[in-house]
């Protein structure tokens, strides 16, 4: 049966090691491509560090904690991340309308949504207006327009990867801070609520149809899809000449 006008199939919440999480992401967009729109969900299967698509792996050597860290390197821009105890979301969206409006930031989008969802929770972020930087390394020590904070702190962050008019956009929800990233408190710590990850990507999901009007349908990776991701994880984001090209 052929999914409704307009629906976006949402696929079940994983959880996997990085080089499995980026090429599912890379295999969202290339659905995308072909006219499904997609958003999922997932955790991490042990502390990761991920690079930004320009980053020089170098920086791994700057915090004898990262460098011991399991790595891969996204294919967004952007800082490095230490996926912990976070909540990962991927969106990615067909060209054109109605996915798509000129001139509409999906970054500005998606928080807004992730931002409603986190409002029923104690949570109250507030979106960056001035560019600012805390460090030179994460992601999250540097604040851009659009992120979203509780106070001073930034707890939400997002990037994208556009190809033929597609648009995969892929972001980070700090649940709880890390022993790995002790500059960065999470949402538990600064609002005094530890939430699990399916309870926020619940929320998250909820705050989603109701602000697009899009019904979320139910669905799983196709056969060829899983093969692709394998693929991607093995020859692409597990692999030296993609990790260690910079």
């Amino acid at each position: 049966m052929e999914a409704p006008i307009n629906s976006v199939r949402l696929l079940p919440f994983a959880t996997a090691d990085g080089p499995h999480n980026m090429a599912a992401d890379e295999a969202l967009l290339e659905s995308a491509i072909a006219g499904r729109a997609s958003l999922r969900f997932y955790g991490w299967a042990e502390p990761t560090l991920s690079l930004g698509y320009f980053q020089p792996q170098s920086v791994r050597s700057s915090d004898p904690q990262l460098s011991a860290l399991a790595w891969m390197r996204r294919p967004t821009g952007g800082a490095a991340l230490v996926h912990h105890h976070e909540l990962t979301y991927a969106v990615a969206l067909p060209s054109g309308l109605p996915w798509q409006t000129p001139g509409e930031s999906w970054l500005a989008r998606m928080h807004a949504i992730i931002a409603e969802a986190l409002s029923a929770s104690a949570a109250l972020p507030e979106s960056v207006l001035e560019e600012s930087k805390f460090g030179e390394i994460l992601c999250f020590l540097h604040h851009t327009p659009g992120d979203l904070r509780i106070g001073r702190t930034k707890v939400v962050g997002s990037a994208q990867r556009r190809q033929r008019g597609a648009l995969l956009q892929h972001g980070a929800i700090l649940l709880a801070g890390s022993p790995l990233t002790p500059a960065l408190p999470g949402i538990a710590e600064l609002c005094g609520r530890r939430q699990a990850a399916e309870e926020v990507a619940a929320a998250v999901r909820s705050a989603f149809a109701r602000r697009t009007g899009w019904p979320l349908e139910q669905s799983d990776w196709t056969p060829e899809e899983r093969r692709r991701i394998d693929l991607l994880a093995t020859e692409k984001y597990g692999s030296a000449s993609w990790n260690a090209k910079r």
